[in-house]
């Protein structure tokens, strides 16, 4: 077991708690009627969801595996990972409203596969896409949530 990956692990599912709890103070309302905390609520919940089983996972893996050496001036991979996951979230953050939800959904998820290591472009702008269109018809079209529009217009 590695120290960083359960340090990276608690963080994003003490992450998504913050995320909750914040969530908690808006409206939420209904499936039907989302108020302006469904969908933080439901990231938030996501990412603890999520964040609970990679914490499993390390918990039930164990010490199968060997710690790795690595040299002292690089970040272990794992940290790296979450500086930029963090970065990437706050990079969204700030261009979710000049940029629009599409947009931003699109190049989020596009980040956060290639911080992850999947490398294949062509696999990622397909996923990234389905994504952002399939969480735009969700939340834009069919729960009529308003979100921005950005320079897009969508």
């Amino acid at each position: 077991m590695k120290r960083d990956e359960w340090i990276g692990g608690i963080v994003i599912f003490i992450f998504g708690a913050i995320t909750v709890l914040l969530s908690l103070r808006m409206p939420v309302g209904t499936f039907r009627m989302a108020g302006a905390g469904m969908f933080p609520l439901c990231l938030g919940i996501l990412l603890m969801l999520l964040s609970s089983c990679f914490l499993l996972k390390l918990l039930l893996k164990g010490k199968k595996r060997a710690d790795e050496k690595e040299q002292a001036t690089e970040l272990p991979s794992s940290t790296r990972q979450l500086v930029l996951f963090f970065g990437a979230m706050l990079l969204a953050t700030l261009l979710f409203n000049p940029f629009g939800y599409p947009l931003v959904a699109f190049l989020l998820m596009l980040a956060l596969l290639r911080i992850l290591g999947i490398k294949r472009w062509s696999l990622n702008i397909i996923v990234s896409g389905a994504t952002a269109a399939g969480s735009y018809l969700l939340f834009v079209q069919w729960l009529q949530i308003p979100l921005p529009k950005g320079f897009i217009g969508l």
